[in-house]
């Protein structure tokens, strides 16, 4: 195993070569790099969700003070709040949309907010 793990920075671990690149510019080490090739397969897709204006004011509130973009924070916090309540939903597909009405008109919310 090596001991560095960048050559640059002499850095031990990603948050010291972090730490060094927070306070240094490539430009002044450009001649210690060599060019190198990559391909890059991000696979997300972009879709949007109609949020109550308090709701997105809050979500941008909280992004800004933690240091994150509102898409970033908006899906952390869907991401852990269906690892938590995934375990309660029915499987099949179907019946998952059908228990989200469900919800919905017990909770004495329209529908035709949704859609």
């Amino acid at each position: 195993m090596k001991t560095s793990k960048s050559s640059i920075s002499k850095a031990q671990s990603y948050r010291e070569i972090g730490e060094f690149w927070d306070t240094h510019d490539l430009a002044e080490y450009r001649d210690q790099t060599q060019r190198a090739e990559f391909e890059v397969d991000i696979q997300f897709e972009i879709t949007y969700y109609a949020l109550v204006r308090q709701l997105s004011e809050r979500i941008q509130a909280i992004a800004k003070k933690k240091g994150v973009s509102p898409n970033t924070l908006l899906n952390l916090l869907v991401q852990e709040k269906l690892s938590k309540t995934t375990k309660y939903l029915i499987k099949s597909p179907v019946r998952n949309f059908l228990k989200v009405d469900y919800l919905r008109i017990k909770s004495g919310l329209p529908l035709d907010r949704y859609f």
